[in-house]
């Protein structure tokens, strides 16, 4: 099936299954994020912060919700277009996403990992003006991810600045 914007979406697909599919992505993404990297928690906690920086164990929760939006996010758009521009933008911030753990805590290049999370907040503006064309729900969905993400890369060039 041919959409207007000229993406193809498979005929006959099962958009709950689909649905599985945007979950697993953001899953892979996550688990990317943190494969060879361990106690993230201990190294964020011996890092010298800014009295602003939140407590360690709020990033767990706090990203799994997002997760859980950006994936129906792109459902939502998947399901009106298929696959096109907005969801090719989509995989691309999920890329950086995914690797910026690695860079910033197992690598401990929190200056190259302030340049992904810069691309990766305008891969997410770009994202939210893609799928404002398509879907407001998806867009909706995208906001509070974008926002954490501005907050996100504050701390880390605080965090690049103190250490």
């Amino acid at each position: 099936m041919t959409t207007t914007h000229g993406a193809t979406r498979p005929q006959g697909a099962r958009p709950w299954l689909a649905l599985l599919g945007f979950g697993a992505a953001v899953v892979v993404a996550a688990g990317i994020g943190v494969l060879g990297v361990s106690d993230t928690s201990g190294e964020y906690a011996s890092l010298r912060q800014p009295a602003w920086a939140p407590p360690s164990w709020l990033f767990g929760p706090v990203w799994s919700l997002l997760y859980a939006m950006i994936a129906v996010s792109g459902w939502l758009v998947w399901r009106r277009v298929g696959f096109g521009p907005a969801l090719g933008v989509w995989t691309a911030q999920l890329v950086l996403n995914a690797i910026w753990t690695p860079i910033f805590f197992g690598a401990g290049r929190y200056g190259l990992a302030l340049l992904d999370i810069v691309v990766l907040w305008l891969l997410i503006g770009l994202t939210v003006a893609l799928f404002r064309r398509v879907s407001r729900p998806a867009t909706l969905l995208m906001l509070p991810y974008w926002a954490w993400v501005t907050f996100a890369a504050c701390l880390n060039l605080a965090i690049w600045q103190l250490n």
